[in-house]
């Protein structure tokens, strides 16, 4: 099994004197010494593939390590756990559950508390994310984060809380499982994904992501294709709604490049034919928006980033967020989950 060291909180410390906060100054090797129970669990290989906080990190850098897991899968590793910063930990496991095509478990996992202070859950974390790496039963489920002893899946996680080590949370549909004793429980599953890119070109382009507010315009919108966007994606209130006065804004704008509908909210699934009005969800998709279904717009920004590195154009991109949505849990008796 292969841990891959990226930075952030767990891997965060201070030089003894010195003043200021802590910054990721250790290894991966570093990381895993201070968890001795790791032996017990598998053989490892340490790779310290970055040593940055997680705001740093970019597409390109997950391109990258995709690369680099799919090369140990292809190798016979049977799994890998990755640790990194949490600020970005949803985004970023979320572009590896895109980019990673394997059945072989991908484990994301980080810290709360940094290793200097009370308590820091970083070991903890690091362990129960390589039990559940080596687990059978996390075989097919895309890639998972583990930390607080939950198991969730990338495509729907989120971070809620600042400082709290419970703060990923799955809103929509709640973690998939457990860590008893060591032992890793599945509740229910997956399907695997469908509609996530093929070849991704290592330069993204660059795409927005609004969120809609009281009163909003449309000045940021009429500016996104003149200083370089490719692609936009707006976050509508509740159902996924906007103000009537932005609306001719968006229809234009989704003519030329792709424009993703999602929901501020964070939770639940973008309605697609309850309201009526100008600005409601069933307005603005028939004027050419794409649905982010269960998606939230975090999570749209990477799949529609990775969609253009691709080469989709636009109606590649709306295929492909129909395809994603149709497979991302089981919906309309379309299977079950047992």
């Amino acid at each position: 099994m292969t841990i891959f060291s990226l930075g952030g909180t767990i891997a965060s410390t201070n030089t003894v004197g010195a003043v200021g906060g802590v910054t990721p100054q250790l290894g991966a090797s570093e990381i895993v010494r201070a968890v001795p129970q790791l032996q017990e669990v598998a053989e490892l290989e340490t790779v310290a593939f970055r040593q940055i906080a997680s705001s740093d990190l970019g597409l390109p850098d997950l391109i990258a390590l995709a690369a680099e897991i799919i090369k140990r899968f292809n190798a016979g590793v049977t799994g890998v756990v990755v640790t990194q910063g949490t600020d970005t930990l949803e985004e970023t496991s979320f572009a590896l559950d895109l980019l990673v095509r394997a059945s072989q478990p991908v484990v994301v996992t980080g810290a709360m508390r940094n290793p200097t202070v009370a308590g820091p859950d970083g070991p903890a974390n690091l362990l129960a994310a390589t039990q559940v790496a080596v687990a059978p039963q996390a075989t097919g489920l895309g890639t998972l984060v583990v930390l607080n002893d939950e198991i969730h899946a990338a495509r729907f996680v989120r971070k809620t809380h600042t400082s709290s080590p419970g703060t990923f949370r799955s809103p929509t549909v709640g973690p998939l499982g457990w860590i008893a004793e060591g032992r890793p429980r599945i509740a229910f599953r997956l399907p695997p994904l469908k509609g996530a890119p093929f070849s991704v070109n290592e330069e993204v382009p660059a795409i927005a992501l609004l969120k809609s507010a009281l009163g909003d315009d449309s000045r940021l919108i009429k500016q996104l294709e003149a200083i370089g966007y490719a692609g936009l994606v707006i976050e509508g209130f509740g159902g996924g709604h906007v103000p009537s006065r932005v609306v001719p804004a968006l229809e234009d704008l989704a003519t030329r490049m792709p424009v993703v509908l999602a929901s501020r909210t964070g939770s639940g699934e973008l309605l697609r034919e309850t309201y009526g009005f100008s600005g409601s969800e069933r307005d603005l998709l028939s004027r050419g928006l794409i649905s982010s279904g269960v998606l939230d717009g975090l999570k749209s920004r990477i799949l529609l980033s990775l969609l253009l590195a691709a080469g989709s154009d636009l109606e590649g991109a709306r295929r492909a967020f129909e395809e994603f949505n149709a497979s991302a849990c089981f919906i309309d008796g379309g299977g079950t989950n047992s």
